[in-house]
């Protein structure tokens, strides 16, 4: 017979359970092959791994791939309560912070003090984009946003009548962690204007 589990188990197992959820949770751009959409739990493993594969092209040197990786698990587990809100969606930036920090003391909350603390922090350390990691992940963040909507022939961009300047304004970001990704970023979206699959301008 198994031992009952001690109070910290449950709450680490009900935080995981609420976790799950994050793969119903839909988000506006699109998968290149069946065009579904894509869910924040595909995002996020997706740049969990290209940030191993890329650490190579960030500046400075020597940032903490390990850290930049944890931000990037949790960093929209947020979503489960306050949706993804589509990154040109301006009306939905207007109480963006406020719904996801509501969601926060929910969702981490369910962990064991410790946790909580340490869970809370990696969130606003990534939210705040302050330090070396926090923009290597928001990088990451962005550069998959843009790639994925590259493969899709515009995806998300076209859905949503988004222009190139607009693309280039909100990913420029990019280039304060790695100028050679945003070098490659801004290669696929003049490629995907070249191929009248994003609109260079309003």
């Amino acid at each position: 017979m198994n031992p009952p589990a001690t109070d910290r188990l449950e709450r680490q197992m009900r935080f995981l359970f609420e976790a799950d959820k994050l793969k119903e949770v839909l988000r506006r751009t699109r998968l290149p092959q069946s065009q579904r959409a894509e869910n924040s739990a595909e995002h996020s493993w997706h740049i969990v791994l290209m940030t191993v594969i890329l650490a190579e092209h960030t500046v400075p040197a020597g940032v903490d791939v390990m850290h930049v990786m944890k931000m990037l698990l949790i960093h929209d587990i947020v979503e489960i309560d306050a949706g993804d809100t589509f990154g040109y969606d301006t009306t939905g930036h207007a109480d963006k912070r406020d719904r996801e920090v509501r969601a926060a003391d929910r969702i981490f909350g369910l962990l064991p003090a410790d946790q909580t603390t340490e869970i809370r922090a990696l969130w606003e350390e990534f939210e705040a984009g302050e330090t070396a990691e926090a923009k290597y992940a928001l990088a990451m963040d962005r550069f998959q946003a843009v790639m994925v909507n590259y493969l899709s022939n515009g995806g998300s961009w076209r859905e949503h009548h988004v222009t190139a300047d607009r693309v280039i304004a909100r990913n420029q970001v990019i280039e304060h962690s790695s100028p050679t990704l945003w070098a490659y970023a801004r290669n696929l979206i003049e490629d995907a204007v070249a191929k009248g699959h994003l609109s260079p301008k309003a």
